[in-house]
């Protein structure tokens, strides 16, 4: 059992955690407490530290940080004087960003000039068909939701030269590629075909919807060697779909707009490794019954502007014997009758070999019924429904909906599985 003096298990490798006593936080970790506490007086109002050697027992003593708290404190709340942000703001010093901290209320996110930057290139560098992009030119394309607080807006329809920097281009104009008109996709396919990137980078569904386009006007594009999965949670469908247009390595990035990117790994090889560069990645154990299955809280390394300390993500992983596995939002995860909790994976593997769609979403309509909703060319072979029962549990009833759209979330992300709030 787990006490106070028990050291915190962490996703990072021993070298990024080593040195220390077994009772005392390894110098590396403790370095980085002690500068976020410097660099930020929102720790030190929440849990004054003392100057003494950090034990586990005082670690575990911090609060954990979530996305609520942010919202509620505000962004300013991370500065001794906000008004010298706002120059920087203005002289380029820093910039900031808007995430979905809640759907009703976004989170702002300020961060340092170039530490977005720095933290990718480190990201790229933990794994090895990225790091060959490092510190040298190449070509990227970018298909994602869209936010107004990023390079674009999407009630403005800027031209292609606009959307382009630094080597990338930003292919779409707005959120929800279901309702893009077919001459948005002739638009996006032609500046695909122009620009001959190395790298797409999206959205799963956004990319799934791609590869739609792409094959639909029998069009090649043999530059692209590789394929990066980011932003949301993907299917093996969106993988199977995005490979038939574009036959290049996949590799899946996780992270967020206000911690950086924290995991990669190859996309459904359940080998994520956590970017120690990037983060220290505590893993919390969630529930008695899955002593594999963590809750991550994260903190940040090497960041001066609004660093994080403990920050509870909301997502759920599974370590496997080569590393991790994003299982998604806590909230997005459904426990079955005889004990199991059910992701997007296990809906995965109960979809049968010849069934293809370019996206579905299960949707929980009350306890015993789901709906399976789906964007197919074809209708869903005979019998698939009670496969996909059968994954949820015992007495469980599912109905198929073959649709031509399924609507994103107001921030254009798409949640593959929606069980009924617990």
């Amino acid at each position: 059992m787990e006490t106070a003096t028990t050291a915190a298990v962490f996703a990072n490798a021993p070298e990024a955690l080593a040195g220390g006593a077994a009772t005392a936080v390894p110098a590396a970790l403790e370095q980085e407490i002690r500068a976020i506490y410097r660099r930020s007086p929102l720790y030190g109002r929440r849990f004054p530290l003392h100057s003494e050697p950090l034990q586990w027992s005082c670690y575990h003593e911090i609060p954990v940080l979530t996305k609520q708290e942010i919202l509620e404190r505000g962004h300013t709340a991370f500065f001794a004087d906000y008004a010298e942000i706002e120059r920087g703001l203005q002289q380029k010093k820093y910039e900031y960003e808007h995430t979905s901290g809640s759907t009703a209320q976004p989170m702002t996110v300020v961060m340092e000039d170039g530490w977005w930057n720095a933290q990718l290139r480190r990201a790229y560098l933990a794994h090895p068909q990225l790091a060959q992009y490092v510190d040298r030119p190449y070509r990227k394309a970018v298909l994602a939701p869209i936010g107004c607080s990023s390079n674009l807006c999407p009630y403005e329809d800027h031209p292609f030269p606009h959307r382009y920097f630094d080597g990338t281009v930003y292919l779409n104009l707005s959120s929800d590629p279901f309702v893009f008109a077919e001459a948005e996709w002739d638009r996006i396919v032609l500046e695909l075909q122009a620009l001959k990137p190395e790298v797409i980078e999206g959205e799963p569904i956004y990319l799934s919807l791609l590869a739609r386009a792409v094959l639909k006007r029998r069009v090649r594009v043999s530059s692209v060697r590789t394929v990066i999965l980011t932003y949301g949670k993907a299917s093996k469908q969106h993988s199977r779909r995005i490979s038939e247009a574009f036959p290049a390595v996949q590799v899946d990035l996780y992270g967020s707009t206000e911690a950086g990117y924290i995991f990669v790994g190859d996309a459904f090889g359940d080998n994520l490794r956590a970017i120690d560069g990037n983060a220290f990645v505590e893993l919390v154990p969630w529930r008695a019954e899955l002593p594999e299955v963590f809750q991550i809280n994260v903190t940040t390394r090497d960041r001066e502007a609004m660093p994080l300390l403990r920050y509870f993500t909301g997502d759920i992983v599974r370590r496997t014997p080569t590393g991790y596995r994003i299982l998604g939002r806590e909230r997005d995860l459904y426990f079955s009758a005889d004990g199991r909790v059910v992701s997007a994976y296990e809906i995965d593997a109960a979809l049968p070999e010849n069934f293809a769609c370019w996206h579905w979403s299960m949707v929980q309509s009350s306890e015993s019924r789901w709906d399976f909703q789906y964007v197919a060319d074809a209708i869903a072979p005979k019998g698939m429904e009670q496969a996909l029962a059968a994954a949820l549990g015992p007495d469980m009833r599912v109905n198929l909906f073959r649709r031509k759209f399924i609507q994103p979330a107001a921030s254009g992300k798409f949640s593959l599985l929606k069980p009924l709030p617990r």
